[in-house]
């Protein structure tokens, strides 16, 4: 595993966005883990998550790239953060967009805040997690309605790998869907091996009884690989 994928899961521990105990999802499954991507709320902190999903996009896309879309809300802030360490990374320039809820009828008219992307462009789309791909039915017909626009893949925080509609996961559903590849800076599976019995902050984070839950819980609601 990569230095930065390490950084990445203490940091996410460390900013409370990635919990253990006991949760219960929308879908309804008792989960032993939960991860909030609004916990990221300082200027230090969105700094930091721009620069690993800045490395893990450029692991996975290079910089061949024109305009990394955000879906409102959330993927708003992790766009305009990524696309500043992106040039802080590898000195170049990829602009951001996302869509607005509401189209505006007067200055900046559309449907686009940020860039508008235009026929030709090279686009990554980036989120915090996929759970079920019910963002990408929204997001992609707004991107592909501009024309011949190059959906390169996706890009989210973590991998929850359990099972979407079908067997498989959703990022797996959604590149099946779509087309294009989908890639997680990291997994739960790279999470769970790095911090089990590891101290972060002082705590050992993933104990026998959490490990004990979270094979459980992927024996029943885990992804096929």
């Amino acid at each position: 595993m990569t230095q930065y994928k390490q950084e990445f899961i203490e940091f996410m521990v460390a900013q409370d966005v990635l919990k253990f105990g006991d949760f219960t999802l929308k879908s309804g499954r008792k989960s032993p883990f939960f991860m909030n991507a609004g916990a990221y709320v300082t200027g230090e902190a969105l700094i930091k998550l721009g620069e690993y999903y800045a490395k893990a996009i450029h692991d996975a896309y290079g910089e061949d790239f024109d305009v990394l879309f955000g879906p409102a809300y959330k993927g708003i802030p992790l766009s305009v953060a990524t696309v500043m360490a992106f040039n802080n990374l590898y000195g170049k320039n990829i602009r951001y967009s996302s869509n607005r809820k509401e189209i505006k009828d007067h200055g900046d008219v559309g449907i686009f805040l940020g860039s508008v992307i235009k026929p030709g462009d090279k686009v990554v789309i980036i989120e915090d997690v996929t759970t079920s791909g019910k963002s990408m039915e929204e997001t992609v017909p707004i991107i592909k309605a501009v024309g011949d626009v190059n959906i390169l893949g996706l890009m989210v925080s973590l991998d929850r790998m359990e099972k979407g509609k079908g067997d498989e996961s959703a990022l797996k559903e959604v590149s099946k869907l779509y087309g294009f590849p989908t890639g997680a800076i990291v997994n739960m599976a790279e999470v769970t091996e790095y911090l089990y019995g590891r101290e972060v902050g002082g705590r050992v984070v993933i104990d026998d009884d959490i490990k004990s839950r979270i094979d459980a819980y992927y024996a029943e609601y885990g992804a096929n690989a």
